[in-house]
């Protein structure tokens, strides 16, 4: 059971920009035609990939299988701050989901909105808020710099990164 269940230490950012893409796509389908049940749909995917990383999840199989290879060379990033960008994704989708169930469209059209636009700042710019918040919980001290060694020490990140171009 243990190897069904658990995030990759390390995941390649390029295929976690195309799954956010496509948790755009869908986002933005479900605010055009008023299908807020796609939510759900993009909740159960969240889960997937927290429990699993994209080992179950079609938008990271897609994602690590056919998108990211297309993109060049991976880049490689710790997955512990991805996995916490991924469950904030299914924080919003679960509650979006649960206002729907219980007659709140309105407020399940402002957390899609708000979770599309870190979406796409995840895809189309590089940036991950969950990421961001992630390295700032751990120099407040609530996430252990045990957690994501490369988080806590940026040189890490800078000398695999000159190792990997020369």
């Amino acid at each position: 059971m243990r190897s069904l269940i658990g995030f990759p230490a390390i995941v390649n950012e390029k295929a976690a920009r195309a799954v956010a893409a496509q948790v755009v796509l869908v986002a933005v389908v479900a605010l055009a035609t008023g299908w807020l049940w796609l939510t759900a749909v993009l909740a159960v995917g969240f889960a997937l990939r927290v429990a699993s990383g994209p080992r179950f999840d079609p938008f990271g199989r897609l994602a690590t299988q056919v998108l990211a290879p297309r993109l060049g060379e991976p880049r490689m990033v710790s997955g512990a701050p991805k996995r916490f960008a991924q469950g904030i994704g299914l924080a919003f989708t679960l509650a979006g989901t649960v206002a729907l169930a219980l007659g709140a469209p309105v407020v399940t059209v402002v957390l899609l909105s708000v979770l599309t636009v870190f979406a796409a700042l995840e895809a189309f710019v590089g940036f991950c808020a969950g990421c961001f918040a992630f390295a700032q919980l751990m120099r407040l001290g609530v996430v252990s710099d045990d957690t994501c060694v490369e988080c806590a020490d940026i040189s890490l990140r800078r000398r695999r990164h000159e190792a990997a171009a020369a």
